[in-house]
């Protein structure tokens, strides 16, 4: 099974590279520049604002409610978009075993976890706004709901819990950072592996995708960390 997955990367390694380029594209169109400039007739910059992140929580505090709204939308939408670009590459184009359902399955949830780091990176990173963009929880979130929604739940579940408790958006995102790997590799493991079909590169794949995500999420959180620890971290409150 592992010769076959090898033998499928190399032949369809244009589409990766067309997966890769696509969704770092589609991750660097930033709502919560786009939406602020548009608020703020174009007189304001979110990086210039509040934390300097351009992401939800800053919009949420420095601009208001409903623009933080179209952000957390808009972010999530274009992660869904950018993995099922990908997967749909992959479903046209691509050279793979027509006859094991199982394994193109698994094949396809991978390429959905490919194309989502390239689009968290280009929310990090985008292209179109000099390379300084958002911490990408609310995409990875996204990539967990398209890719694996028994992950997303946990994930989900313990954001809420932590935010409950202590109403610090930074501390519940490191959380759900840190579960993500564990939370992928049980569903996998369990759920997949154990109880369908053997498919321990699956289960490493994702996994592996998701403690790159995890840590990526959490070193793009580390000023948040040091005021954490510091005892200043500040709890939500939106602008009204």
């Amino acid at each position: 099974m592992f010769q076959l997955l090898l033998g499928t990367v190399r032949d369809n390694w244009f589409l990766f590279l067309a997966a890769a380029v696509l969704a770092y594209l589609i991750g660097s169109i930033n709502p919560a520049v786009i939406v602020t400039k548009i608020v703020t007739k174009g007189k304001q910059d979110i990086r210039d604002m509040g934390s300097g992140n351009a992401g939800f929580t800053n919009v949420l505090r420095s601009v208001g409610k409903a623009p933080a709204i179209v952000t957390i939308v808009c972010d999530a939408l274009k992660c869904i978009l950018a993995v099922f670009v990908a997967y749909f590459l992959f479903v046209w184009f691509a050279k793979l075993p027509l006859d094991d359902p199982w394994f193109l399955k698994c094949y396809y949830t991978c390429v959905k976890f490919f194309a989502g780091v390239f689009c968290i990176l280009g929310h990090s990173f985008p292209l179109y706004f000099r390379f300084k963009g958002g911490k990408g929880i609310v995409t990875a979130a996204a990539l967990m709901l398209a890719s694996d929604w028994r992950a997303f739940l946990i994930i989900l579940g313990t954001f809420l819990i932590v935010f409950i408790i202590g109403r610090i958006v930074s501390l519940a995102s490191i959380c759900g950072a840190v579960v993500y790997a564990p939370a992928t590799f049980t569903a996998t493991f369990v759920f997949d592996h154990l109880l369908r079909q053997p498919c321990l590169w699956y289960v490493f794949i994702t996994t592996a995708c998701a403690l790159v995500i995890g840590i990526f999420a959490i070193v793009m959180h580390k000023e948040n960390i040091k005021r954490l620890l510091r005892g200043e971290e500040k709890k939500i409150h939106a602008k009204k």
